[in-house]
C-alpha cells in the first residue's frame, strides 16, 4: 500500500480527460504467456514487527512468518525499498538501532523468502519514504538535481548498484518494480525549483519515460531475464496511463502491468466486473497483468489504539467483515484473475499484526483487521484462498 493518508486521495491521482484514452497494442503477438500464477504477500513490515514484539503462530505454536506464508501457499514475497529511510530509526528515539526497508533490511527479507522457496518482487519507491498517488517525494540525496539527464543517470546508477549487490549475494529478485503507484509520476515534490518535472498528469511523459527507461536499462544490464513491472493504483487509471507511458513516454521494455485494487476504495470496477476488466487489459496491451496490492477486513474490531484504515465502510455486498467474508472475496478475485489470463495477485501486508512497531503516525497497526492472523497471532482462514481448488 502506501501512506496512511492515501486512502482519501488515491481516486484523484490523474487527469479526468485522459482516463478514456483507448489503449494501443504494443506487441505483435496475440498471446500473453503466463508461466506462473503468483500467490503473493507484501511482507515489508515482517522484520520490524518481529524486532518489536510481534509473534506469529499456527495453532498456538510460534513460527517464523516467512515459513508460515510459504507453507500456506505463498510463492511470491514483495518488499519495498526506500533510498535512505533514516526516519524508520529516528521514530524510536534513543531506542532506534537500525533502518527498515533499506537495502540491508531488504537483503535480510529476500534471503528469508528464498530460503522458504518463494520468488521475490523488489519494489523500488525511488524515495526515502512512502511513494503513492498522494506522495512521491524526491530522495534527499537527489534534491539538488536540475537536469533530466543527470536524474536519469542517478536512477540508473542506484538501480544498478542495488541489484548488482543483491545478485552478488545470490539474492537477485525474480521481479523488479519501477516506482510505486505512479499515477501522476515519480519524485514530484521535495526537489529544488528546477528539479525535472515527471508529472504525467501535466503531460510530462518524456521526463517520466527517461527516468523509467533508465531504471529498466539498469535492471536488464544486471539480469536480462528479470520481469519488469510498472505500477498504478486503481483499475480505472490503467488504460490512459499505460497508453501514455508507452506511446508518449516511449517506455516499451517492460513485462507486467501492476495494479492496486482495494475494492472498498476503487469502486469503479466491482469484483463482479473484475474479470472482464482484466481480460481487456491483457488483450489491449499484450502484457502480463498482476494485482500488486489488495486487502479486505475480517473484522471491524481493533487490537490496539491505532485507528484502523478499513472497517468503518459498508461491506461489499456478499462479503461481510468476517473471516469467511475475507476468504471468499479473495477466492472470487483470484478466480476472476485466472479466468482473465492474469498472472496473480499480491496481498498487501497480511503480516501487519499489532506490536510495538512504530511508523510515522502511531505505534502498532492500522491494518491488523486485514491481516491473515487473529488477535492472538494465530494464522486464520484468510490464508486458505491460496490453496483453494480453482476452476
Amino acid at each position: 500500500m502506501t501512506s496512511l493518508i492515501f486512502s482519501l486521495l488515491v481516486l484523484f491521482g490523474c487527469k479526468d480527460d485522459l482516463r478514456n484514452t483507448t489503449p494501443t497494442n504494443t506487441q505483435t503477438s496475440d498471446t500473453v504467456v503466463v508461466d506462473k500464477f503468483y500467490f503473493g504477500a507484501d511482507l515489508s513490515y515482517a522484520n520490524q514487527i518481529l524486532d518489536h514484539g510481534g509473534v506469529y503462530k499456527v495453532s498456538d505454536a510460534v513460527q517464523d512468518p516467512y515459513q508460515i506464508f510459504a507453507d500456506k501457499g505463498a510463492n511470491l514475497a514483495r518488499f519495498r525499498l526506500w533510498y535512505n529511510p533514516a526516519w524508520t530509526k529516528t521514530v524510536y528515539g534513543d531506542q532506534g538501532t537500525q533502518l527498515y526497508n533499506d537495502l540491508l533490511d531488504v537483503e535480510k527479507s529476500i534471503r528469508k523468502s528464498k530460503d522458504q522457496g518463494m520468488d521475490v518482487l523488489l519494489d523500488f519507491h525511488y524515495s526515502d519514504t512512502w511513494a503513492d498517488p498522494a506522495s512521491q517525494k524526491v530522495p534527499a540525496a537527489w534534491k539538488d538535481i536540475s537536469d533530466i539527464s543527470v536524474l536519469a543517470d542517478s536512477v540508473y546508477d542506484y538501480t544498478y548498484r542495488v541489484l548488482t549487490y543483491l545478485k552478488g549475494k545470490g539474492l537477485m529478485p525474480e521481479l523488479v518494480q519501477v516506482g510505486n503507484e505512479t499515477n501522476c509520476g515519480m519524485m514530484l515534490s521535495g526537489g529544488n525549483t528546477d528539479f525535472p518535472n515527471l508529472n504525467v498528469c501535466d503531460d510530462n511523459w518524456a521526463n517520466m519515460g527517461a527516468a523509467v527507461n533508465s531504471a529498466i536499462r539498469a535492471i536488464r544490464d544486471v539480469e536480462a531475464d528479470t520481469k519488469v513491472l510498472l505500477h498504478v493504483a486503481d483499475p480505472k487509471n490503467i488504460s490512459w496511463w499505460f497508453n501514455g507511458i508507452i506511446n508518449t513516454g516511449n517506455v516499451k521494455d517492460f513485462d507486467m502491468i501492476g495494479i492496486s485494487y482495494y475494492p472498498i476504495w476503487h469502486t469503479t470496477v466491482s469484483p463482479g466486473n473484475l474479470e472482464e476488466t482484466i481480460k481487456g487489459f491483457v488483450k489491449d496491451f499484450k502484457k502480463e497483468v498482476i494485482i500488486l496490492e489488495t486487502a479486505y477486513p475480517w473484522t471491524t474490531a481493533g487490537d490496539d489504539s491505532y485507528p484502523n484504515l478499513f472497517g468503518s465502510d459498508t461491506p461489499l455486498a456478499g462479503y461481510p467483515y468476517t473471516p469467511a467474508g475475507q476468504k471468499q472475496l479473495m477466492i472470487d478475485i483470484t478466480q476472476s484473475l485466472k479466468n482473465a489470463g492474469a498472472s496473480g495477485l499480491v496481498y498487501w501486508e497480511p503480516d501487519w499484526i499489532t506490536s510495538e512497531m512504530k511508523d510515522l503516525w502511531n505505534t502498532g497497526s492500522s491494518w491488523e483487521n486485514n491481516a491473515f492472523f487473529d488477535f492472538d497471532g494465530n494464522a486464520n482462514t484468510g490464508f486458505d484462498y491460496m490453496t483453494h481448488e480453482y476452476k
